[in-house]
């Protein structure tokens, strides 16, 4: 049975089940969930907690199907936590959750948690997930999208007592406050819990300034290659410019950087192309792997490209390919972070254009 993470708690106040698995890739609230299931098992007489890590092809998984058959001396109720951060249990692994998901219908002596990454679709089609998820609760973890963000700190500055102040002034806090911690949660609920001890909310009723929060927050920001990907395509310059600067200060490889954005470009020239050919878009776009939150963008960005413009794209692309790799180009920058720049920001460019006015639209 699946749940989501705002459900867990109504769950829970109705019964707590023998058999949870968490997979995600946000560890705050991962944690989150998983302080509240152990909570809630302390409370009903689970005194007793033991971790097991699976690293390597190698683990000894008899151990974890060992402590889930065997009584504690010390304590009636057993918590067993399983943690496979590749999200791989490999063949040996895969039998035993499978015998620990259904040793785990009726037991109400342990309690078996399971801990993953984020998981892909051929993953969670597994006979172990799928063991895991008929026997027991699983809980996908999904992360804040970037528009939600600011509502996200918001709703956490008031479970501590605070707030910003009201109107323009208290959102303009919360998207600075957002710019600095995108993509890391964990230090978005460090920076509030600071914030916490240096205002305390009864001195502060008006609300945080935007003085306060800037003086307060520090750019904790992480970057990754496929949320600058999703910048590009909703057409958000400002932001496709930041996840560049931090992706260069965080060492990350120019050739994945363009390897991402190329690859967006061949696959909107591949589904537009297709359309062209008589495809419907939502056929034209399952053929090309386009999935989930890039398959809206993809819709929305469809109608704003031409093919003459996803064809300069391309070209555009393939000069980067090679300043990247060392290589010059005739009136593009030598330097590989400032072609991918140029880069990103053509796309971008077009992507923020009006969709009636696609046609007209031209490369910067």
């Amino acid at each position: 049975m699946q749940i989501s993470a705002a459900q867990l708690g109504n769950h829970l106040q109705r019964g707590l089940k023998s058999l949870y698995t968490l997979h995600g890739d946000e560890p705050l609230l991962q944690q989150e969930a998983l302080d509240t299931i152990r909570a809630c098992a302390r409370s009903q007489g689970f005194g007793e907690r033991s971790s097991h890590t699976v690293s390597g092809a190698h683990f000894d998984w008899s151990a974890v199907l060992a402590a889930g058959g065997s009584m504690s001396l010390f304590a009636d109720k057993q918590i067993i936590e399983i943690r496979i951060p590749s999200g791989k249990p490999g063949k040996d692994g895969s039998l035993a959750l499978q015998q620990l998901a259904q040793a785990a219908q009726g037991n109400d002596e342990v309690l078996t948690i399971v801990l993953l990454p984020r998981l892909d679709k051929a993953t969670k089609a597994g006979a172990w997930f799928a063991a895991l998820e008929s026997f027991g609760i699983t809980l996908e973890v999904q992360p804040v999208e970037r528009a939600a963000l600011p509502q996200w700190i918001a709703q956490r500055l008031g479970a501590v007592g605070l707030r910003v102040e009201a109107g323009e002034a208290g959102q303009r806090s919360l998207q600075f406050f957002a710019d600095r911690v995108e993509g890391n949660l964990l230090a978005a609920h460090q920076e509030i819990q600071k914030l916490s001890l240096l205002f305390p909310a009864e001195a502060h009723s008006a609300g945080l300034s935007f003085a306060q929060i800037e003086g307060a927050v520090l750019n904790v920001a992480r970057y990754d290659v496929f949320k600058l990907s999703e910048a590009v395509l909703a057409g958000q310059p400002e932001r496709v410019q930041r996840m560049l600067d931090g992706l260069q200060a965080e060492g990350e490889a120019e050739v994945l950087v363009h390897y991402t954005l190329a690859e967006d470009i061949r696959a909107l020239k591949r589904v537009k192309d297709a359309i062209a050919q008589g495809r419907p878009l939502p056929m034209a776009l399952r053929e090309n792997r386009i999935w989930f939150n890039k398959e809206r963008l993809f819709e929305r960005a469809l109608p704003r490209l031409s093919s003459a413009a996803l064809a300069e794209l391309l070209q555009s692309a393939h000069k980067v390919d090679g300043i990247v790799k060392g290589l010059k180009q005739p009136d593009w920058p030598a330097s590989g972070w400032q072609a991918l720049h140029r880069l990103a920001l053509q796309l971008c460019s077009l992507c923020a254009a009006p969709a009636a006015g696609r046609a007209s639209a031209k490369m910067p």
